[in-house]
């Protein structure tokens, strides 16, 4: 009967020690998840206040400005429906440019603009993040269509918000 004992107690022991590494474990991923959200759901408060997300879309045109300091830039970040405004301190990458799709890591202020701690661009002619490239069709198709009267706004518009192909990059 005593070997008996020690053989459960020896199993739950082990049991309690996977499940103390397990929860460990989770808690340290948790806490390094970030979510995408497109600037409609940020303007919806969809988005977390208090946590590090990913906001993306395209930079809309004329909306970048550097700051005197030279490393400071601040631009808005749009789907197509709505449009947030961005601020970054750092070197953009080289491939950052308006009209061009971009994701960004950081924290919503008070102040309703999004403070960015990355900045990511797209990497060639063709490419465009998966996320962007979704919500841009999925969030905003339908208010597209009923937006568009004429067949040559139409054309513009749809050449506008369609991605030439949205694949993904293994790194």
């Amino acid at each position: 009967m005593k070997a008996r004992q020690k053989r459960l107690v020896l199993v739950s022991v082990a049991i309690i020690g996977v499940g103390a590494a397990a929860a460990l474990a989770l808690s340290a991923l948790q806490s390094n998840i970030s979510y995408f959200f497109s600037p409609s759901q940020v303007m919806a408060k969809e988005a977390p206040a208090d946590h590090v997300f990913r906001l993306g879309g395209l930079v809309s045109q004329g909306s970048v400005q550097r700051a005197e300091n030279g490393l400071t830039v601040t631009f808005d970040v749009t789907d197509l429906a709505q449009t947030v405004k961005v601020s970054y301190t750092g070197i953009l990458p080289d491939l950052f440019k308006e009209g061009q799709g971009a994701v960004t890591r950081g924290r919503l202020g008070p102040d309703g603009v999004f403070y960015a701690e990355e900045v990511l661009a797209k990497h060639d002619e063709e490419y465009m993040p998966p996320e962007v490239a979704d919500s841009l069709k999925t969030e905003h198709a339908q208010g597209l269509t009923q937006s568009l009267s004429t067949p040559s706004a139409a054309t513009s518009q749809q050449a506008a918000v369609q991605p030439a192909d949205p694949r993904t990059v293994t790194r």
